[in-house]
C-alpha cells in the first residue's frame, strides 16, 4: 500500500486514490465514448461530437486518477484528473442544448419556445462555453499555491454559471412541453418523431448534470478540510456514476430521428458545429 506523499510540502490528495475504481470508470467511459463516436459517424450527427469529446475527457481524467495511486506527490496526474473530470460535463451539456433546438424545429414548435429558436442554441451554448472557459482557466490556477485561492473561487463561479444555465434550460423545456400539450402541432402525432421521448431524456440528462454540478459547487465551497475532499466515495457517487449514466441515457435514446437533416426545414438546419445556417 503506497503512502500519501506531499508536493512541495503540500498534500494534493487527502487519501490514496483507488486504482481499481479509477480503472473501472476509465473502461466504462472509454466504451461509452467509442460507442457514441461510432453512432455519430454512422448517423452523421456531427454536432454531437462535443458529447463524445466530453466522454473522452472523462476517460483521460480517470486514467490520470488511476496513475495517481502511487504518485500522490506528483502534480501532473493530479492536475490532469482535476481539469478533465471537471470539464467533461460542460461539453456534454453543449450537445443537449443543441438537441432541444432540433426537437423544437422537428415538430414545428418554434412559436411555443420561450426563447426564439434562432437564439436558443446560441444562448445556452454561449453560457456553456463561458462556464467551460472559466472552469478551465481556474483549474489551471489551482495548481499554483499563490493562485489557488483565486482559482478555487473562479471554479465555484464557473460551476454556478453552469447550474444557472442548466436550471434555465430545464425551465425552457417545461414551458415548451406545456405549450405543446395545450396547442400541439400536426408533427407531434408522428410516430417517427418521438419528441416526448427526447424531452424526457433531456430532463434526465439535465438533472443528472445539474446534481453533479451542485455537488462540485458544495465540494469547492467546503474546501480542503471539508468532508467531500477528505473522502473519495462522493466523487464516484455524485460525479463518475452520474456522468456515466448521462452517457448511457444518451446512447439508449440517441436523437437520430430529430438530428437527421431530413426532418429539419432548410432554413433551420444546423451546421456541423451546431450553429443555425
Amino acid at each position: 500500500m503506497p503512502e500519501l506523499q506531499t508536493y512541495k510540502g503540500y498534500y494534493l490528495w487527502h487519501y490514496i486514490p483507488s486504482r481499481a475504481a479509477a480503472v473501472i470508470f476509465l473502461l466504462l467511459f472509454l466504451a461509452a465514448t467509442i460507442y457514441h463516436t461510432w453512432k455519430i459517424w454512422k448517423l452523421k450527427t456531427y454536432f454531437c461530437i462535443c458529447f463524445a469529446i466530453g466522454g473522452f475527457f472523462e476517460f483521460i481524467g480517470y486514467c490520470a486518477r488511476a496513475s495517481a495511486y502511487d504518485k500522490t506527490g506528483r502534480m501532473m496526474p493530479f492536475c490532469i484528473q482535476n481539469v478533465f473530470i471537471l470539464l467533461g460535463p460542460a461539453l456534454m451539456a453543449a450537445t443537449i442544448y443543441m438537441v432541444l433546438g432540433r426537437v423544437i424545429i422537428a415538430v414545428k414548435g418554434e412559436s411555443r419556445s420561450l426563447i426564439p429558436v434562432r437564439w436558443l442554441t446560441k444562448v445556452f451554448v454561449t453560457g456553456d462555453v463561458l462556464s467551460f472557459l472559466i472552469q478551465g482557466g481556474a483549474a489551471g490556477m489551482m495548481v499554483s499555491s499563490d493562485l489557488a485561492s483565486i482559482g478555487n473561487k473562479l471554479v465555484i463561479f464557473g460551476l454556478v454559471v453552469q447550474v444557472v444555465f442548466l436550471g434555465f434550460f430545464i425551465i425552457n423545456i417545461m414551458i415548451f412541453q406545456a405549450r405543446m400539450h395545450r396547442n400541439p402541432t400536426l408533427e407531434t402525432s408522428s410516430n417517427v418523431l418521438r419528441w416526448k421521448w427526447h424531452l424526457n431524456t433531456l430532463y434526465l440528462i439535465s438533472l443528472l448534470i445539474l446534481v453533479r454540478s451542485v455537488f462540485r459547487v458544495v465540494e469547492y465551497i467546503m474546501g480542503n478540510d471539508g468532508y467531500l475532499l477528505q473522502h473519495e466515495w462522493p466523487v464516484y457517487v455524485f460525479d463518475a456514476t452520474l456522468m456515466w449514466t448521462v452517457m448511457v441515457a444518451f446512447a439508449i435514446r440517441f436523437p437520430s430521428d430529430v438530428c437527421t437533416h431530413s426532418h429539419v426545414p432548410e432554413r433551420f438546419k444546423l451546421n456541423e458545429t451546431g450553429g443555425i445556417a
